[in-house]
């Protein structure tokens, strides 16, 4: 089969010839792909960034987005059968260890992660898990929420965990309104009361904000002009604000844009959050994080898909465009996100 594999860092991926994945194991599952979503996590995976922290032997197949249709199953696989449509959630969890008995299967201690630390799913089939897949509802094809498996469940996590503090009369603030902030938008609107306000350096990406439910939009100059219309907007500053870009100075404005005991979410990665101790504590000021979201998340997000609530905004290449498509993501030419489709 086809697949997109890294085989040094800082050099861009090769479209490969390799072997098929085989079921080896009870619970294992081969999905023959759909589509899989080019994230900005691939950028920072071909750069290295993620060497130290998961270790993959190279070469090794990215993408950790992915849907299908179910090709084959391990004996012991009973919750979808081959022809069935699925997402997959980006890691394959265990479900014996406690974070996966207690629900925190992000947080499993015995994952992989297809697309960082095993072969992913830019290719025409993919190695997955029983846990780890989530049939589809009717009418919804793999091309079209793919990329909600890991951008989509992860901006969901966030706005989830903040729910419960964005009752009517709060602010949330989303600093980013590409492929993982277009998410959380649309999830903030269908799963919270709060007013929205959406910042960006890009006039388009407002103008997408607006339409998916942003009730105000700050267009990303200076960092003194983008305070200062913040706290206007939000009269002194978000309860919650959601970095889905965590870099290029964002996380270092975020704070600025907080009122006393608010809360900074930090979704996108790739910078350094400074808060002085001094700050944190006269203003009570919160740091969050949020790594991707359980299974659960996955499928109220996949409901809130099927009910038209969350709609993923793309652009689609063949697999062979596969560098195009990353020039593409590097450049900021991409509205929503970038699928593959083999």
């Amino acid at each position: 089969m086809k697949a997109l594999r890294v085989h040094e860092y800082n050099e861009p991926p090769s479209l490969d010839e390799v072997a098929e994945p085989e079921i080896k194991g009870p619970w294992d599952v081969v999905v023959d792909i759909g589509a899989a979503g080019l994230c900005r996590t691939d950028l920072h995976i071909l750069e290295g960034q993620w060497e130290a922290i998961q270790h993959p032997p190279l070469p090794y197949v990215i993408g950790h987005e992915n849907a299908g249709t179910v090709r084959a199953v391990g004996s012991a696989v009973s919750n979808v059968a081959p022809g069935d449509l699925v997402i997959m959630h980006p890691l394959v969890t265990c479900g014996l260890c406690l974070p996966c008995r207690n629900g925190q299967d992000a947080h499993c201690e015995n994952a992989t992660f297809p697309g960082l630390n095993v072969d992913g799913g830019m290719a025409e089939q993919m190695l997955t898990g029983a846990r780890s897949v989530v049939k589809l509802d009717a009418g919804l094809e793999p091309a079209a929420v793919a990329a909600l498996a890991d951008a989509g469940v992860t901006a969901y996590h966030a706005v989830r965990k903040a729910a419960g503090v964005l009752f009517p009369g709060t602010h949330a603030v989303v600093v980013g309104a590409g492929g993982l902030g277009h998410i959380g938008i649309q999830t903030l609107a269908a799963i919270t009361s709060a007013q929205i306000t959406v910042v960006d350096r890009n006039p388009a990406a407002l103008e997408l904000a607006t339409s998916i439910g942003a009730h105000h939009t700050v267009l990303g100059t200076s960092d003194a002009e983008v305070e200062k219309a913040v706290l206007d907007a939000t009269d002194g500053g978000a309860h919650v604000l959601f970095d889905f870009v965590g870099e290029h100075g964002a996380e270092l404005l975020a704070p600025r844009l907080l009122r006393n005991r608010g809360q900074h979410y930090v979704i996108g990665y790739g910078g350094e959050v400074r808060v002085p101790t001094i700050d944190a504590v006269i203003r009570e000021i919160s740091v969050v994080g949020n790594l991707v979201g359980t299974y659960q998340d996955l499928v109220e997000l996949m409901a809130l898909t099927a009910q038209g609530r969350v709609t993923l905004h793309t652009k689609t290449y063949p697999l062979g465009a596969a560098l195009d498509a990353i020039h593409d993501l590097e450049a900021g030419n991409i509205r929503g996100r970038g699928i593959l489709v083999p």
